[in-house]
């Protein structure tokens, strides 16, 4: 078992940045391969980005070259970089984990997930 819990969601204005953190307890977190999701009002939760046991970051097409995934192992710790931020990345954003070695796409593939934090964008 792990527990996850998100921070350093707020308002933010179009084009600027904001750094996610999920931090893991309860759990030996260098087991799990690590993801953020979003949820958007009315919408479908989606992948954002994931950070595998095996294997390269990766992430959705929509914030590539915009977003960046990082964990930290020894201090159970996943962040989540965004700059360029705009309107239609406003969500509620989750931190997710599973116990498998692979960074998978679909959110009924994690095990785990935090309370999520909301990012809202500004025009």
């Amino acid at each position: 078992q792990i527990r996850l819990v998100e921070a350093g969601g707020g308002l933010v204005q179009d084009g600027g940045s904001l750094i996610l953190s999920c931090a893991a307890s309860g759990g030996t977190f260098s087991m799990y391969t690590m993801a953020w999701f979003r949820q958007a009002p009315g919408k479908q939760r989606e992948f954002v980005a994931g950070a595998p046991l095996i294997g390269r970051v990766t992430y959705s097409d929509s914030v590539k070259g915009r977003f960046t995934i990082s964990r930290d192992n020894v201090k159970g710790r996943m962040f989540l970089q965004m700059s360029s931020l705009k309107p239609e990345d406003t969500a509620l954003y989750y931190c997710a984990a599973r116990s498998g070695s692979f960074a998978v796409t679909a959110g009924g593939q994690y095990d785990y997930w935090g309370q999520g934090t909301q990012v809202t964008v500004s025009s």
